[in-house]
């Protein structure tokens, strides 16, 4: 839909901002190897003002069938 392609749209435009093009990286492997750090930090850390600025991670309830990871 257009509503989810919008948000789709703006997470890779922060990916390519903050993660891929934030630094230089020697390689691609070096780059795929910071990822897992970033996504971390961007769902448990990163403030987002669409949330009022609290993480994703607020927004997942404690009791969550799946459960969290750490």
């Amino acid at each position: 839909t257009p509503r989810t392609n919008g948000k789709a749209e703006r997470l890779v435009q922060t990916c390519l901002r903050e993660w891929a093009y934030a630094r230089s990286y020697a390689n691609s492997e070096q780059r795929a190897g910071a990822l897992p750090g970033w996504l971390h930090h961007y769902n448990w850390h990163r403030l987002h003002a669409s949330l009022g600025y609290k993480p994703p991670i607020t927004r997942i309830p404690l009791n969550n069938v799946l459960g969290l990871h750490n």
